[in-house]
C-alpha cells in the first residue's frame, strides 16, 4: 500500500515507512513482553490476582443448589478464567496434593468464605516439565465438601493492571525510539557525507564528484552540486588556461621592449622605460601565481598556531624588528599552515611598511580562533577598508615603487583565510593605527 501511494525512493515513503515500522517494532515488543511474563515467568499464585477473582465466584456457586452449580460454574468461566465444579477432588487430573492456601493470608478469602476453608493452589512448577496444561490452578471446597476449580488459559503476569500498562507503554516508546533512532541514521548519513563532500570543494577545487545516494530528494541535490562542481572545475581550467596563455604572449612583447630600450641614446627615458617593463612583468607574474594557487591547494593538516606565529615573530626578530605577542602558549588548530603563515606575513609586512609597532594577539572560544595584527600608523581611510581587497588596487601611498607590490597580497590572504571558512577583515584602532582580523572556525 505504501510502495502504490508513495512510489520510488523518498523522504516522505522513508517517513511514513518509519512510522509503521516503529508500530510494528512496539507491537512486536508487547507480543513478546506478553510472551516472556506470560509463559517464561512463574509467580506465586498469591501475586497472580486468581485467589481474588474466585472469592466471590465460590460463595455465589456453594449458596447454589447442587443440581445447578455445573451450569453456574460454565456460566462463570470466561476467557480469563475456567471454572469448574465436582463432587470428588479425584475427578480433578491434576499432578499431585496443592499448596495449601491460608484463607486468613487473602482478606476477600477471609471475608467471603471464612478462616477454615480449605484451599490448595498449584504453580506451573507443579506440574511435569514441559507439559502442556502446565498452569495455574486453585481447588476450593465448599461447605458440603465437593470443589471448584479455578483455572486460567494463560499464564498470569503477576503484576497489576498498572504496572502492565506502564511496561507497554515503556516498550512501545523503546521501540519508537529504536527505529526512529535507526532511520534518521540512514536519512542524515547521506546528508552529512553531501555537506562534507560539499566543505571539501570549497577546500580543494579537484575534489571528486560526490557518490549518488539517499532518497530522491537527496539525490537530486547531489547530482546538481556534482554539475555545478564540474562547470566551476571547467570554468576554472579555462580561465588559469587563458592567463598562462596571455602571460606567455605579453612575455615576448615585454622582451622585445626591453632590448629595444638597450639602445636608446635618453638614458633617462631608457631607465624608465626599463622600470615600467619590470613592473608589468612583475605584476604578470603575480596575478599568475594569484590565480594557479586556487587550483593547487595545500592540505589541511593538525599544528601549533601559537607556535607558527612566534615562528614567525622569530623571523622577524632576526632581522631586528620586534613583534609583541599575546596568547596562549599552545593552541593546535587544524588548517593550512603555509597559508596561515603567508597572511599573518602579508599583515606583518603592511605593519613595518607603512606603520610602528606591530603586535599579533591570538585568543580562543568554543567555536573560533581569532588572530588579531595591529599597528601604531596612520590607518586606512574608512572608505577604502574593503576596497583595499580588491585585486590591484593600491593606496596612494603604496605606489611608489621602492616598497614594491603589485596590490594583490590582501586579495590573497582574504582568499587564503575564506578557503578555510574565515574571513579577514580590516578596521581603524581607535586614536591611530589600523588592526588586521583573521577569524578561523574551531
Amino acid at each position: 500500500m505504501i510502495r502504490r501511494l508513495l512510489p520510488g525512493d523518498t523522504l516522505s515513503r522513508r517517513i511514513a515507512l518509519t512510522i509503521v515500522a516503529a508500530m510494528l517494532a512496539s507491537l512486536a515488543l508487547n507480543a513478546l513482553f506478553v510472551q516472556v511474563a506470560g509463559i517464561w515467568a512463574r509467580p506465586p499464585i498469591e501475586r497472580t490476582g486468581l485467589l481474588e477473582q474466585i472469592a466471590a465466584t465460590s460463595r455465589v456457586i456453594e449458596a447454589a443448589p447442587v443440581s445447578l452449580r455445573p451450569q453456574l460454574a460454565d456460566a462463570a468461566s470466561s476467557a480469563m478464567l475456567q471454572v469448574s465444579w465436582k463432587a470428588q477432588r479425584a475427578d480433578f487430573d491434576l499432578p499431585n496434593d496443592g499448596v495449601r492456601v491460608e484463607a486468613s493470608r487473602v482478606p476477600v478469602l477471609q471475608q467471603l468464605l471464612g478462616g477454615d476453608r480449605k484451599i490448595e493452589a498449584f504453580n506451573p512448577d507443579d506440574w511435569p516439565r514441559n507439559n502442556p496444561r502446565a498452569h495455574y490452578a486453585a481447588l476450593v471446597q465448599l461447605a458440603d465438601g465437593s470443589w471448584l476449580s479455578f483455572i486460567p488459559p494463560e499464564r498470569s503476569w503477576g503484576l497489576e493492571l498498572g504496572t502492565r500498562i506502564a511496561i507497554i507503554i515503556a516498550l512501545g516508546l523503546i521501540a519508537t525510539f529504536l527505529v526512529a533512532w535507526i532511520a534518521t541514521r540512514q536519512l542524515a548519513n547521506p546528508l552529512q557525507r553531501f555537506s562534507r563532500a560539499a566543505r571539501r570543494f570549497g577546500t580543494d577545487l579537484r575534489a571528486p564528484p560526490i557518490k549518488i545516494e539517499g532518497p530522491h530528494e537527496i539525490r537530486q541535490a547531489i547530482v546538481a552540486f556534482n554539475t555545478m562542481q564540474a562547470q566551476i572545475q571547467h570554468f576554472i581550467a579555462e580561465r588559469t588556461h587563458m592567463l598562462a596563455s596571455i602571460s606567455h604572449d605579453l612575455r615576448a612583447p615585454l622582451t622585445r621592449m626591453r632590448l629595444r630600450s638597450e639602445f636608446m641614446e635618453d638614458l633617462d627615458h631608457q631607465r624608465k622605460l626599463i622600470r615600467d617593463v619590470e613592473e608589468m612583468q612583475s605584476m604578470i607574474n603575480a596575478a599568475l601565481a594569484f590565480f594557479r594557487e586556487d587550483t593547487h591547494r595545500e592540505p589541511s593538516t593538525a599544528f601549533d598556531l601559537s607556535e607558527l606565529l612566534q615562528t614567525i615573530i622569530d623571523d622577524y626578530r632576526d632581522q631586528q624588528i620586534e613583534v609583541d605577542f599575546s596568547g596562549p602558549a599552545h593552541l593546535v588548530y587544524d588548517g593550512r599552515p603555509l597559508g596561515i603563515k603567508r597572511v599573518i606575513v602579508n599583515l606583518l609586512e603592511n605593519a613595518v611598511k607603512y606603520a610602528q609597532q606591530p603586535r599579533i594577539a591570538l585568543r580562543a572560544d568554543e567555536y573560533s580562533i581569532c588572530i588579531e595584527v595591529s599597528d601604531t600608523g596612520p590607518g586606512i581611510p574608512e572608505g577604502a577598508l574593503e576596497q583595499v581587497f580588491d585585486p590591484f588596487f593600491r593606496l596612494e601611498a603604496s605606489r611608489n615603487r621602492d616598497t614594491g607590490g603589485v596590490g594583490l597580497g590582501l586579495s590573497a590572504a582574504r582568499a587564503i583565510v575564506r578557503e578555510q571558512g574565515g574571513e579577514l577583515t580590516l578596521n581603524n584602532r581607535h586614536g591611530a593605527g589600523l588592526l588586521a582580523r583573521v577569524e578561523l572556525p574551531q
